[in-house]
């Protein structure tokens, strides 16, 4: 049987790595988390070393060694959509084909709406290029968190159990709990949304998030 070794590149703080890291825990898979640090002296992920790795010089990176092979898969989403096929044990989509686009449906709304606005690249820019003072770069921060938050909440209204689509953890869920940490650390009210905050809090009860959270990795500062 070939032996397959996983490694993951990240950050503790990064949303994206936040996502595989629970995925990885919730299939109960092994993997070296390799540190890339975003901030110090200008972004390690910038480093030529890196940037070899991953042309976006962003993480995450996920590196599969298999059979004197190393393959390299990059974006969350398409790194999650793997994992769920390669290791089918957990799955992170509902069985059926509308509940399957469902869950992608939500996924997406935080992944490729809410997420790519605010992203450290994105307030990076603001702040340096565009010379965006604090308070109005958290007024960005917070608009796009309330437009997706205000939209998802609706959906949770119609589809949500315990998890954001029935009573199982999915890709809904993997990307929600990341984007609501980082909506607590810039200080959004969360009270708007009830069925989001509950999803949230139900899912932060379960190990495979709790040690996927950003300050119980060994790179937290």
């Amino acid at each position: 049987m070939e032996t397959t070794k996983l490694k993951l590149y990240g950050y503790w703080r990064s949303s994206a790595a936040y996502r595989v890291r629970i995925a990885m825990n919730l299939k109960s898979l092994d993997a070296e988390h390799i540190s890339v640090h975003l901030v110090k002296d200008g972004g390690e992920q910038h480093s030529q070393g890196y940037a070899s790795l991953n042309a976006q010089e962003l993480v995450p990176s996920l590196v599969i060694e298999q059979a004197e092979q190393e393959l390299v898969l990059t974006q969350s989403l398409a790194i999650l959509e793997y994992l769920d096929e390669a290791y089918p044990q957990a799955s992170l989509l509902p069985a059926k084909l509308f509940d399957k686009a469902i869950v992608r449906a939500m996924a997406m709304l935080i992944a490729c709406e809410v997420h790519p606005l605010n992203n450290l690249k994105v307030l990076q820019y603001l702040a340096g290029e565009l010379n965006v003072d604090n308070h109005s770069k958290q007024a960005w921060y917070h608009h796009w968190l309330k437009e997706g938050f205000s939209a998802l909440e609706k959906q949770l209204e119609q589809y949500s159990g315990t998890f954001c689509f029935g009573d199982s953890p999915t890709l809904a869920d993997i990307c929600l709990v990341p984007q609501v940490y980082n909506a607590k650390r810039f200080e959004l009210d969360m009270s708007p949304y009830p069925n989001i905050e509950r999803v949230n809090a139900h899912c932060l009860t379960l190990p495979a998030f709790i040690n996927a959270v950003p300050e119980n990795q060994a790179d937290a500062i």
